[in-house]
């Protein structure tokens, strides 16, 4: 019997979503269906390819396949196995995307929905946890994108990645261009990250401590500082020409991080400066302020909490 996978349509989508239990699976699944592909949850290993290939009549759209710890037959050697004989399909487009947490962040999702860690047994949740991200982390450096999921906003998440997987997305490398604050650590997800903590502090000053890098009031504090243009220009000639470097190698997906101490003034000014000029370049990034005070929508005009290019 053939089980080779059969003909499909050329450039064919398909998403393996895997990572951390309680990063966020079942979320990105809901939208990946709401954006019409097929969503499939713990599929064993072994029917994988079969489902990609000839036996699904029914999968002639795009397709996202959750799997992870829980999975039957789950391996990660293998599944970085399978996932590369899957690119080699001339009709496919496959990307790996890894869901990703803190360590304390996955111990109160797990807490409050009072599940079970599914390899944890006996042991201390957050032992659990420890083990489960060690197996796992090769599966993260190999991963096409890496979300972290820990102070995104289900809106927001969802809406990250309906901008980086949409089934009307143009083609090209996708940009996420995040402002963050050090005190709450590095973002997991990053792939370049800038440090702005040497530019003028807004907060030390009274009437500008409580605004953020959306105001033009910070904005123009900042602008003040002497050297800004000069940073603004070493960044755009630094990564102008490595955006098309990255996609020669072909990597879709590209996060570039700004960070200052809060992740409320300098580091959203920066990010929302660069991400205006790379609309101006012809690239369709998408903006989110990881640690910015409130919970925005995504559709809120006037102070957006992550935002796309159009």
């Amino acid at each position: 019997m053939n089980t080779s996978p059969s003909p499909l349509p050329p450039g064919e989508r398909v998403v393996i979503v895997t990572g951390l239990s309680g990063a966020g699976k079942s979320t990105a699944l809901k939208a990946f269906e709401d954006m019409g592909y097929e969503a499939v949850d713990n599929l064993p290993l072994g029917l994988l390819e079969r489902l990609v290939g000839d036996t699904c009549p029914g999968m002639r759209k795009p397709l996202a396949v959750g799997i992870d710890i829980r999975t039957r037959d789950f391996d990660v050697s293998r599944l970085l196995n399978v996932t590369e004989a899957l690119r080699t399909h001339p009709d496919l487009d496959v990307d790996l995307l890894f869901l990703d947490a803190d360590d304390h962040v996955l111990a109160r999702r797990f807490t409050e929905t009072r599940r079970r860690h599914p390899i944890g047994g006996d042991l201390p949740l957050p032992d659990g946890i420890a083990l489960e991200r060690q197996m796992v982390s090769m599966l993260r450096d190999r991963a096409d994108a890496v979300i972290d999921t820990s102070r995104l906003p289900v809106a927001d998440f969802r809406a990250l990645v309906e901008k980086q997987f949409g089934t009307d997305a143009n083609p090209g490398m996708s940009v996420v261009v995040m402002s963050f604050g050090f005190r709450n650590g590095l973002p997991r997800e990053a792939d370049l990250v800038f440090d702005v903590r040497f530019l003028r502090n807004p907060h030390y000053v009274d009437e500008l401590r409580p605004k953020t890098g959306q105001s033009p009031e910070v904005g123009a504090y900042i602008s003040a500082d002497p050297a800004l243009p000069g940073f603004l220009d070493s960044l755009k000639t630094l990564i102008g020409p490595l955006l098309p470097r990255y996609e020669d190698e072909g990597k879709s997906y590209l996060t570039i991080a700004v960070g200052c101490t809060g992740g409320k003034h300098r580091s959203v000014f920066v990010a929302e400066h660069l991400f205006d000029w790379l609309a101006t370049i012809g690239r369709r990034p998408t903006l989110r302020h990881r640690d910015m005070p409130g919970t925005l929508s995504a559709s809120t005009p006037d102070a957006p909490h992550l935002r796309g290019g159009v």
